[in-house]
Formats: structure tokens, C-alpha cells, sequence
């Protein structure tokens, strides 16, 4: 304040005093009425002056409350305008440095002095906002730092500068005053003619004269930048006697405090309602509090016992008396990035015992959280490093201290104590990577705290819970080992619906990107109780509520890891198998036809991996292992009925009695025909999709040898009797040709009866025939003969495999019939067929010509030149 500021005169200090005994005898000498205590020098009154009337003291205290020259706090709401103001200034303060500039280039230091404090006079305003004001003090720094090699030019032309430093104290107001102090302190301090920290300890004490905020923080600020570099540490030039580092130290800490205090006076001026203006004021000028503490850790001499005895503790006093949000907040963050992370790690316990202490409001979870991060950054930088985190316990100590700081903040949001811990289980995993116990400590902290919370619907908090639960499948690749922290699903269980289910994502995608292997059944059991969200609804989810395409996604990665479960013992892959199928039978019915297949496979792979083994890997009193594998398909296939899916059912039963074909089954491979008919007569009764069904069945069905003649004749006479009854004539015809390759198989011999692959053929067409009278009757036309040519193709592949009843004749006459169709004028042009029969053509032309055997058959076939 300003009554305080012009009370405070530096001469009757006694701190200055403790500099006259250095005074020498100089040539030449100054007398202080050179620059003169009257104020007329510099164009302004004192304001601390008692006017002599009422008039007079009434228009002072008009003055004061516009803010001109007293303690009062900036104005804001004021009409004038900031750059009119600043505009002022800067005007005025060039005008002076002219003239100061003049005085020095003519060595006039009474001039250089009277216009320099005049200059510096213009520093005094309280119109101004930091940000302009720093404008402003930045142009007074420029001519102060030429004034400062003035000083040093004048003192080799013999002037003393002991009487300088004494001169520049008579100057009419105090702000002028003290910069004018400090620039001479400066060459004073480099002159030698008395020791650094004399000086320092004079500047330091006589800088409390300012206490206006603004004002005093530029002015301290004025003071570390010109003594920064002058400080008597060890190994510089103005190193004192033993206890230099103390006066160094003493010097930084004491300029800090009271720029701490100045800075923080800032918040509480003014209305309230410019709160946030004031509060973005002073995080523009935090950096100017922040620089001390910058000095202080490039101070040489300040080892760790110092740091730890002196520094750090008068520093976190500082910090935790202000009291203040922005302060505690800004200054604990400075601690932590400026200072060498040793010392962190050496003085934890110190450093952590100040955060319970801060104030509710502090954002400790992101200042805490950089010291982990940097203590870990720290600890990954060398193994030799690893033992001193062990001797000071590290992790118990930040883990005592999280929960101080949680317990001193009983309103600490969710997401603060989440991120804290989140922060600590990296740590742990960076630092401890092969102590899971601590990782799941620090999950069972977090279950401790979320207690009682329900299911977080903090956007910021589940997200940060998704980060603590990633930090293990991270920094392990592997999750079997997250599968070894029993704390892990408990956290889980906090998260939303919709967050579980992104966790789970990222579960399996870490399993597909490591190729993770999860061998055992229970572990399986781990992991699908960690993924339930994806493989189950969670508190009835309704389906209309989910997008589509995620839906599809969600469980296409669920199919895929069911995939991935793989063991090569053969006992504990059905056990994986039966634990996967409780799971995934439980999920509702619109997730069957993902989950379904994959597990159906996984069931086939393993029964194709005994096949032909003779030791039975479930145990003597089990039944047979294929056939109990054969149960257990039977069951997940049938689930398929509560969706409905026939299509998807009916190719799984086909699959399955291919596979109990293969082992030579065939009552279980007749079951699974039996089932997939069943499927086919009463679920399917879309027309493509049977034509789609009978043509799975029929090549199936082919490929089947197991079955005795009787079994056989019953599944071949239903699947001829469905080929007949499709609705579409084109789709029964191309289904009872196909037939034919049920009676015919190269490798059965006793599944060769030509006669009924005659009949087949002679059926399809007829029905061929059918569907061109058909055709003409509604259209006019006969339509396209591509049916005849498909025949065609049929008789000509049983000729070639001996068929006898397939003769030349036979195809000859279809031959001819095709060709009588195409020159026909009510058949319908079809270039495909045209073409499909033309190259059919030229097969058999090929054939007669190939020689041998396969000739001397087709010899006799006569093929046109048409």
C-alpha cells in the first residue's frame, strides 16, 4: 500500500546500514541533493503528505478512491481505456528515457538519475491489467538494463559506487526508488567492494516497501532477474566464507515468500463478482512466483540434505499457509517439475505429507498423478535406480498418502480418487512390474472407495476406471496375468452397461493383438466373467436400445476369441468347451447365431483331434469321447430354435454329421440328418432358402459313406422327394438332376446304381419339358433351353464314369433335341445358353480326339458343325 510504501524509507532501514562500513574513499564525491528528495523532479507529490487543509485532504481521499497512487486495489468497471492508459504510459516513459538517454551520453548523472526515476515513476499506475502492465514494466527493463552499464562506465570514472547506492535512495517515491536500488545493486554486487550477500539481504528486506500486488510482484520479479546470476553459490565468482550457500539459499526463499504473499493478496481485492477476472489475472503472473523456485534448483551448493532440511520444508510451509486454490495448486506443480526427481523419491514422506493439507478445491489428482508419472519416468531410466525406490517404499508411501488426501477430501469427486489410483497402479506396474500383489492392492483400494456407489455414471470417471483397468493388459500384453488379480472383475462391476462393454472390447483386442493363449477352463471362466457385458445382457438391456452394427461387432469379437481358446490336452479342451457353451447359452437368443458356429467348430476341431485315438482322455466310467462331444453339439445346435435361425441350424447339423461321419458313427451322423430334415419340413418355408437347404443336403449327403444301405435309401428318398416338390420348375428340375450324384459315387462301389441315376435324369426332364410348356403357355415362348444343356452336361459326366446306362444314343438324342429347340422360333434367345452349349460341344469334339480309351467312347457321338 502506498502510506505503507513512503513510510517504509529505506534510509532509516537498518539493513542498509549494515553496508556503510564498506564505504571507501573515492575521488569523487556526490552530494544527495543531486537528485533531491522534492518530488517536483519527477512531476508528482508525495502522496503519504498530510495536506495542510480540509479542501486538500478531502481531494486525497478523492484521489485514493480512483485508484491513483494508495493501497487500493485496481479498479475494474473504470471508463477509461486500458490502451488510452497504457498508451499514456508508454509515451511518458519514452519521453523520459530520452532524456535520460541524453544525460548519459553527456555523463550527467544527476540528469540520468532524475529523469530515470521520472521514467520509472510511470510503473506506478493502477490502471492497468498484468497483461498490460507487463507491456509496460518490459520497456522500463530495456532502458534499465542501459542504465545498469551506465552505473558501471561511471564507477571507472571513479564515482563511488557505495555513495551511488546510497544516492539512488533519496529519489522522491519509493518504486522509483527501489528499482534504481537494485540496478546499482546489481554493479555493486559485481564491483566486490562488499560481500553478495549483504547486498541481496539489503535489496531483499527493502523491497517490502511495495506491498501493492501488482507493483511488488514486478519489482521482485526486477530483483531475481538482475541477481539471478549473482547469487554466492558455490563455484561462482561471489562465493562468501562457509555459509555462503545458506545466504544464496536464505535470499531466493525470502524474495519467493513474499511474492507468494503479493500474489495471493491479488484474489481477495476487489468485488466478488470479478472473481474470475481476477483469478485469470493471476494465472497470467504465476510464472513470475514460479521463477524462484526455478533459482533456487540451479543453486550448485543445494545438495539433497539441504533440499531436504531446509528448502523443501520452508517451500511446502509457504505453500500450505497461502491457503490459497491457485497458489497451492501452481506451486506444488512447480516443486515437482523443477527439482531432480532423486530428491523427489528421497524426500517423499516430506513432500507427501503437505498434500492432506492443501486446500478441498485443489486439483491434487493431477499434480499427484505427475509426480508418479515422473517418479516412474524416473525409475525406467536405469535398473540401478530400482533398489532406492525399495529402501524408501515407494509404492506404501504414495498409497498412504492417496488415501490421507481421499480421507481429508471426504467430497472429493469419484473421478479425482479413480485417477489417483490409476495413477498409482502404472506406477506400481512400471516400477514394480513383477509385484502383482501391489497392482492388486491398488485395485482393491478402488473397490473400497467406488463401495457403496452403484453402478458410475460419470462419463470423466468411468474413463478413468477404463484406464486403470487397462494400465495391466498394457504394460503385460497378456491377459492371463490381469486374470490373476482377484480385485480386477470387482472393479468391473462399477462401470455402466455400455462402458463394461467397451472394456470388454478392449480385453479381447489385447488377446487377438498378443495372440494370447487361454489354455485352462478356468481361466476361461475368468475372462468370460470379465466380458459378461459383451456375452450377456446386463440388467436387461433392451435390444432396441443398441445400434445394430455395434451389436454385430461387439459380438463378431466375441466369436473370434471363442477361436482363440485352444488346449492340446484333449480333456481340458471339453472342459473349455462346456464352460464357453454355459456362458454363451445364457446370453439371449440374438446372440446365438454369433457365438453358436464358432463353438460348434471348436467342438469339431477337437473331435477330428481324436479321431483314431484309442485311449479314451475322459476316464474309463465315461462313455465314449467322441459320442459325448456329439451330446454336447447336439445341445448348443438345439439352442438355435429360440432365435429361430433354421438356415444357420441346418447347416450346422450337416457339418456335425459330416464330422460323425468321419468317425464312423452312424447312428449319431442319421440323428443329425434327421434333425437337419426336421428343420428343413418345419421351419423352412422361404423358396430360395429351400432351394438353398436341399442343395446343402444333397452334396452332404454325397459325401456321406457310414450309412447302411437302409439308412441310406430312407435320407436319399426324402431328399429326391423335397428336390420334386420346390416350388419353381427351373429349381426342382437342377435339384433332381442333382440327386442323381446320391446313386453314384466313385469311391462307394456299392453306391452305383445307374438305373436310379437314369431315372433321376429322365425325371429332370421331364420337369424341364414342363416348365418350356409352362412357359409358352404365359409368355408365348418357350424359353430358354440352358435346363436341356445343364442335362446334357449331367448324362455326358455319368458316360464318362461308366455309368451303363447312359448310353450314346441317349445323348445324341438330347443333342439333337437341343438343337431342334434353339432353331425354333418360339424358343427365347439366350446367349448364355448358346454359349454354355457350343463349349459343350466342343468338349466332346475335344474328347474323340484325345485318343485312346476316352476316344474310341465318344467316337460314335456325331456332333454337327452348327
Amino acid at each position: 500500500m502506498e502510506t505503507r510504501e513512503e513510510a517504509y524509507h529505506p534510509m532509516n532501514s537498518t539493513s542498509s546500514a549494515t553496508l556503510v562500513h564498506h564505504k571507501e574513499k573515492h575521488p569523487v564525491a556526490l552530494d544527495p541533493s543531486q537528485i533531491c528528495c522534492d518530488t517536483s523532479l519527477e512531476g508528482e507529490t508525495d502522496p503519504n503528505r498530510k495536506p495542510k487543509n480540509k479542501k486538500a485532504r478531502k481531494k486525497q481521499v478523492k484521489e485514493r478512491e480512483r485508484g491513483g497512487d494508495g493501497e487500493a486495489t485496481m479498479m475494474t468497471g473504470v471508463a477509461e481505456d486500458e490502451d488510452k492508459w497504457l498508451a499514456a504510459g508508454i509515451a511518458g516513459l519514452q519521453q523520459n528515457a530520452f532524456y535520460m538517454h541524453r544525460a548519459m551520453d553527456s555523463n550527467n548523472l544527476r540528469d540520468a538519475l532524475k529523469y530515470s526515476a521520472q521514467m520509472l515513476s510511470e510503473l506506478r499506475t493502477s490502471k492497468l491489467s498484468p497483461h498490460k502492465y507487463y507491456e509496460l514494466y518490459m520497456r522500463a527493463f530495456d532502458e534499465l538494463r542501459k542504465l545498469e552499464m551506465f552505473f558501471k562506465e561511471e564507477t571507472r570514472r571513479g564515482c563511488s559506487i557505495v555513495d551511488l547506492y546510497e544516492l539512488v535512495q533519496h529519489a522522491g517515491n519509493i518504486l522509483p526508488r527501489l528499482y534504481l536500488l537494485c540496478t546499482v545493486g546489481s554493479v555493486y554486487i559485481k564491483s566486490k567492494e562488499a560481500p553478495a550477500k549483504d547486498i541481496l539481504k539489503d535489496l531483499v528486506e527493502m523491497c517490502r516497501g511495495i506491498q501493492h500486488p501488482l507493483r511488488g510482484l514486478f519489482l521482485r520479479s526486477y530483483l531475481s532477474q538482475v541477481s539471478r546470476d549473482k547469487l554466492p553459490d558455490i563455484g561462482s565468482e561471489y562465493e562468501g566464507d562457509a555459509d555462503t550457500i545458506t545466504d544464496a539459499m536464505e535470499f531466493v526463499l525470502q524474495n519467493f515468500t513474499e511474492m507468494n504473499k503479493l500474489w495471493v493478496r491479488m484474489q481477495h481485492q476487489g468485488p466478488a463478482r470479478e472473481k474470475e477476472k481476477r483469478e485469470k489475472e493471476r494465472s497470467e503472473l504465476r510464472d513470475l512466483v514460479g521463477k524462484n523456485l526455478h533459482v533456487l534448483s540451479q543453486i550448485e551448493g543445494i545438495d539433497l540434505d539441504t533440499y531436504k532440511d531446509t528448502v523443501l520444508p520452508r517451500i511446502l510451509e509457504q505453500v500450505v499457509n497461502c491457503k490459497d486454490e491457485i497458489a497451492q495448486y501452481y506451486l506444488m506443480d512447480c516443486i515437482i517439475q523443477v527439482f531432480p526427481d532423486e530428491y523427489h523419491l528421497q524426500t517423499l514422506e516430506i513432500l507427501l505429507g503437505a498434500f492432506p493439507q492443501l486446500q478441498a478445491s485443489v486439483d491434487i489428482k493431477t499434480v499427484l498423478s505427475q509426480l508418479m508419472e515422473r517418479l516412474a519416468s524416473y525409475a525406467a531410466l536405469s535398473s540401478e535406480v530400482l533398489p532406492e525406490f525399495l529402501q524408501v517404499e515407494a509404492f506404501s508411501k504414495l498409497n498412504s498418502a492417496i488415501g490421507k488426501v481421499i480421507e481429508a477430501q471426504p467430497d472429493m469427486p469419484v473421478v479425482g480418487a479413480v485417477t489417483l489410483y490409476s495413477s498409482l497402479l502404472k506406477f506400481s506396474l512400471h516400477v514394480h512390474p513383477d509385484r502383482l500383489d501391489y497392482a492388486d492392492q491398488v485395485l482393491g483400494s478402488c473397490v473400497k472407495q467406488l463401495s457403496g456407489k452403484g453402478k458410475i455414471e460419470d462419463s470423466k470417471a468411468t474413463k478413468q476406471i477404463v484406464a486403470l483397468l487397462s494400465a495391466p493388459l498394457e504394460k503385460y500384453n497378456n491377459v492371463v496375468t490381469a486374470l490373476k488379480l482377484s480385485n480386477y472383475p470387482r472393479v468391473m462391476e462399477y462401470l455402466d452397461n455400455e462402458t463394461n462393454k467397451v472394456m470388454a472390447t478392449v480385453i479381447i483386442q489385447s488377446i487377438m493383438k498378443n495372440n494370447t493363449c487361454i489354455s485352462t477352463a478356468d481361466k476361461v471362466e475368468a475372462l468370460f466373467e470379465l466380458i459378461k457385458g459383451l456375452i450377456a445382457d446386463l440388467d436387461e438391456t433392451l435390444h432396441d436400445e443398441v445400434d445394430e452394427d455395434d451389436f454385430k461387432e461387439e459380438q463378431s469379437s466375441v466369436a473370434r476369441l471363442i477361436q482363440m481358446l485352444h488346449n492340446e490336452d484333449p480333456e481340458e479342451m471339453f472342459k473349455i468347451i462346456c464352460a464357453v457353451k454355459k456362458h454363451i447359452l445364457t446370453g439371449g437368443p440374438k446372440r446365438l447365431s454369433f457365438t453358436v458356429p464358432p463353438l460348434v467348430f471348436s467342438s469339431l476341431k477337437l473331435v477330428r483331434q481324436l479321431q483314431g485315438q484309442d485311449e479314451n482322455p475322459f476316464g474309463d466310467e465315461e462313455s465314449t469321447s467322441t459320442k459325448k462331444i456329439f451330446q454336447l453339439l447336439n445341445q448348443i445346435v438345439e439352442a438355435l430354435s429360440s432365435i429361430p435361425a433354421p438356415d444357420l441350424a441346418l447347416r450346422l447339423y450337416l457339418q456335425c454329421a459330416e464330422a460323425a461321419n468321419d468317425c464312423d458313427l452312424e447312428p449319431v451322423a442319421y440323428e443329425f440328418f434327421t434333425q437337419a430334415y426336421i428343420i428343413y419340413e418345419e421351419e423352412i418355408s422361404d423358396s430360395r432358402a429351400q432351394v438353398t437347404a436341399i442343395h446343402l443336403i444333397i452334396g452332404t449327403l454325397q459325401r456321406m459313406h457310414v450309412f447302411g444301405v437302409e439308412n441310406r435309401d430312407t435320407l436319399t428318398h426324402k431328399a429326391t422327394g423335397y428336390s420334386a416338390k420346390l416350388l419353381k420348375k427351373p429349381d426342382q428340375c437342377r435339384a433332381v438332376y442333382a440327386c442323381s450324384h446320391l446313386f453314384w459315387v466313385d469311391d462307394q462301389d456299392n453306391t452305383k446304381d445307374g438305373e436310379r441315376v437314369l431315372l433321376c435324369l429322365k425325371r429332370a426332364l421331364r420337369i424341364a419339358n414342363a416348365a418350356q410348356q409352362m412357359s409358352n403357355a404365359t409368355r408365348g415362348s418357350t424359353g430358354s433351353v440352358m435346363l436341356f444343356v445343364e442335362i446334357l452336361n449331367k448324362y455326358i459326366y455319368f458316360f464318362e464314369k461308366g455309368n451303363p446306362q447312359i448310353t450314346v444314343a441317349s445323348i445324341q438324342s438330347l443333342m439333337e433335341l437341343i438343337t431342334t429347340e434353339m432353331q425354333s422360333d418360339t424358343t427365347a434367345q439366350d446367349p448364355a445358353a448358346d454359349a454354355f452349349f457350343a463349349s459343350t460341344l466342343r468338349y466332346i469334339q475335344f474328347q474323340k480326339q484325345k485318343g485312346g480309351a476316352i476316344s474310341e467312347k465318344y467316337g460314335t457321338i456325331k456332333v454337327s458343325d452348327s
